[in-house]
């Protein structure tokens, strides 16, 4: 996971990477009933190994509910477009299937390549917020 997403994520770097894992997906299932929706895990087509998640997740910015498009993927993946197309195919999900009219991404202000896979997603930089304590950019797409 690269470093400007870890603030995000309020891991406690004393548990283990099984304790971390078993949480994470403990959190995604309690946002799918809850209804706020969850990431998914990415697997390469090739290999089947496990390279990132992507997913719509409900975050609130600025006292407003807003669907996310929100992406990670693992540092020895970079750079191959996993991204961009897992980003392009949840923006094209949720526009399809109604789920929204409008999609964000938070984004560490430092992520330059994050940023890029939003741009390439065909998002605009709409604002700068504090989210979760830490400056974020909110990249927007509508329909």
């Amino acid at each position: 996971m690269d470093n400007y997403a870890l603030p995000f994520f309020n891991f406690d770097d004393d548990r283990t990477p099984l304790v971390k894992s078993q949480y994470w997906v403990k959190r995604q299932f309690k946002r799918y009933e809850e209804n706020r929706m969850g990431l998914m895990a990415l697997v390469s087509k090739e290999t089947g190994l496990l390279i990132g998640m992507c997913g719509l997740l409900t975050q609130d910015i600025d006292n407003k509910q807003e669907i996310e498009v929100g992406y990670h993927v693992l540092p020895k993946y970079w750079g191959n477009g996993y991204a961009t197309e897992a980003a392009q195919f949840f923006k094209k999900y949720a526009f399809d299937n109604a789920i929204t009219e409008r999609l964000i991404s938070i984004i560490h202000p430092e992520n330059y390549p994050s940023q890029n896979v939003a741009r390439k997603n065909g998002m605009g930089l709409e604002k700068e917020v504090v989210f979760h304590g830490l400056k974020a950019r909110v990249y927007v797409i509508n329909k």
